[in-house]
């Protein structure tokens, strides 16, 4: 009984999924857990029934049918190393999210932004740059 309000209150531990991992080592640091009531009552705040992500320090909470992308991931990375660097980031990100809404937060636009470039970066042709012969 204690053990099943627990899971349905903080989520269940997962692992970040080994592959993502290694083609994206970075998100290793992040501790995944799936479910909980964070990503329901960060998704009641924004008008939905759930969110994707959420990110408290290390921790990254995704709904229960939330898909595990590396877009996903990323974006989430980012959001730890925003908590890392950014004095005050979880008053800070409410505030921003006030005042210029989810979408238009700089943090959530820098976090966007982040692992559209990673995963640009990952994916770019070394051999589409021209090159001059000759």
């Amino acid at each position: 009984m204690v053990r099943q309000l627990l899971r349905l209150v903080a989520g269940i531990p997962e692992p970040v999924p080994a592959a993502l991992v290694a083609e994206f080592p970075e998100t290793g640091i992040i501790r995944l857990r799936r479910g909980g009531l964070l990503p329901r009552v960060s998704g009641w705040l924004l008008g939905r029934s759930t969110v994707d992500g959420v990110t408290l320090w290390r921790t990254v909470w995704v709904g229960r049918r939330t898909q595990i992308t590396a877009e996903l991931l990323l974006h989430e990375f980012r959001h730890v190393q925003q908590f890392g660097s950014v004095g005050g980031f979880p008053l800070r990100y409410v505030l921003a999210s006030l005042r210029h809404g989810y979408s238009n937060n700089p943090f959530e636009r820098d976090a966007r932004l982040f692992a559209a470039s990673r995963i640009q970066r990952q994916h770019a042709d070394p051999f589409s740059e021209d090159v001059e012969l000759g």
